[in-house]
């Protein structure tokens, strides 16, 4: 491990930008320090098309190296554990119909990607589409 913790940081946080596959300006890694000094992780996806933000997975360790390594646990098989969902909704006050696509264990978890850090009566969701395995 790299002596220095912000190049270890960085470096993880590239192996995960590297492994989900989006470009460094469409991912968010926002940490929260717990009160018993613990971290949680919350990557964040930026869509630049319809000019919103979605939670693509949370992980808490120890510390920002802890849970970027329990998060590049998940981006590594997470395509084998989850399901593949589309959800189509729109902004509230909006006419664009838009269509935005989830990997998530169950529909809750994917609706609550859809909804994180946002007002639930903010969008409204026209329909949850289990996609056909491939």
């Amino acid at each position: 491990m790299t002596r220095d913790k912000n190049l270890e940081i960085a470096r993880l946080q590239k192996e995960v930008s590297d492994y989900v596959g989006m470009g460094a300006d469409s991912l968010v890694f926002n940490y929260e320090e717990l009160p018993n000094g613990g971290v949680n992780l919350f990557v964040i996806t930026l869509n630049q098309r319809h000019n919103q933000s979605f939670l693509f997975h949370q992980a808490n360790g120890s510390d920002k190296v802890d849970a970027l390594n329990h998060m590049l646990e998940y981006v590594r098989t997470y395509k084998e554990r989850t399901s593949s969902y589309t959800i189509q909704w729109s902004a509230r006050g909006d006419n664009d119909l838009e269509t935005s696509y989830f990997r998530a264990k169950n529909v809750m978890e994917a609706l609550d990607k859809l909804f994180y850090d946002r007002d639930p009566n903010s969008i409204i969701v026209f329909s949850v589409m289990l996609n056909p395995i491939s």
